[in-house]
């Protein structure tokens, strides 16, 4: 005689999950306190005790959040700065970016990366972590798997910048313009960035989100010449074009609504403030996204090069703000 599975136990079980993952992302919308940084761990949290039994939704819409969230911000933007801190830091971020991607390779030689995880992980450090990386990997030839490594050791770094640098900042006594400087240069994703800034300040915020938009524009050139070098490497064939960030015309667009057209800026500070709580939610759901399967996916030798070099490039970068080598 068959024994049966007991059936309340499991249906109750996922029944936890099931009804935990929309009622904290409904908390985390709805409650004005609830952090960035806690709704990042709260994602995290569930994702890891009971798991999120609506991995594929969460993850496409965390991708369509941050875009619309980034475009909503440009409401309290001036146009005028953005454009000013873009230009003005061309020099030091072509120098920057440069770097990272040779002490990158130092590193990848150091801890036995494979050569395309590698690039990944190094142009995710220099320019804006799982938007670079989405852009270069077909360009290299990246697999799923090789893919799927560079993203999950940028995610566990962001997770932790975004609870590390606000402590950081507040103990170096870094002001908010001087912080938001900062976390744009040192952390990978703009999520996290406009997170960590959002919980230090206004100023800082303002500052961070220019900065790293600014960055992200160097997605389409470098992209372009990693595919030129890998062409080349691999005896020609065609190289996939570049994916350009179209949110950032869109964040320009409206900033440029709101600094142009002084009748519109109360709608944009209105449309700033739903960006900042879709932003929230946005990070509760990358949260949801960190998994058992992808912390095992991540080698050891990938997550001490991806450490080092971030570690690497936010000590010199904190060196440099601090020092008023890079200043706005």
């Amino acid at each position: 005689m068959e024994r049966s599975t007991p059936e309340p136990r499991t249906s109750s079980a996922r029944s936890i999950p099931s009804f935990l993952v929309p009622a904290a992302g409904l908390a985390c919308v709805a409650i004005p306190h609830v952090s960035p940084a806690l709704a990042l761990a709260a994602g995290v949290a569930l994702a890891l005790s009971t798991g999120n039994p609506y991995a594929a939704t969460t993850r496409a819409l965390a991708r369509r959040l941050l875009p619309v969230s980034v475009v909503a911000l440009g409401g309290a933007m001036d146009l005028r700065v953005v454009a000013h801190v873009g230009a003005r830091g061309v020099g030091y971020t072509f120098v920057s970016i440069a770097a990272c991607l040779a002490l990158g390779a130092l590193l990848a030689r150091a801890a036995h990366v494979e050569a395309r995880t590698a690039a990944l992980i190094s142009v995710g450090t220099a320019i804006c972590g799982g938007s670079a990386i989405a852009a270069v990997a077909p360009v290299v030839g990246a697999d799923e798997h090789e893919t799927s490594i560079a993203l999950g050791a940028v995610f566990l770094l962001n997770s932790a910048a975004l609870l590390v640098f606000p402590l950081v900042g507040h103990a170096a006594g870094l002001a908010e313009p001087a912080f938001g400087l900062w976390a744009a240069l040192g952390i990978h994703d703009t999520s996290s960035v406009v997170g960590a800034t959002l919980a230090y300040g206004p100023q800082a915020l303002a500052v961070g989100t220019t900065v790293k938009l600014a960055r992200a524009l160097w997605i389409v050139p470098v992209t372009l010449a990693i595919g030129l070098v890998a062409r080349r490497a691999r005896g020609g064939g065609a190289a996939s074009a570049a994916r350009p960030p179209w949110f950032i015309l869109g964040f320009v667009a409206v900033a440029a609504l709101a600094t142009f057209l002084p009748a519109l800026r109360p709608a944009g500070l209105l449309a700033a403030e739903a960006g900042r709580r879709a932003l929230v939610l946005t990070l509760f759901l990358v949260g949801l996204g960190l998994s058992r399967q992808a912390l095992r996916s991540v080698g050891a030798g990938a997550l001490a090069m991806a450490v080092a070099l971030w570690l690497a490039v936010a000590t010199a970068t904190l060196a440099a703000v601090r020092t008023g080598l890079v200043h706005l």
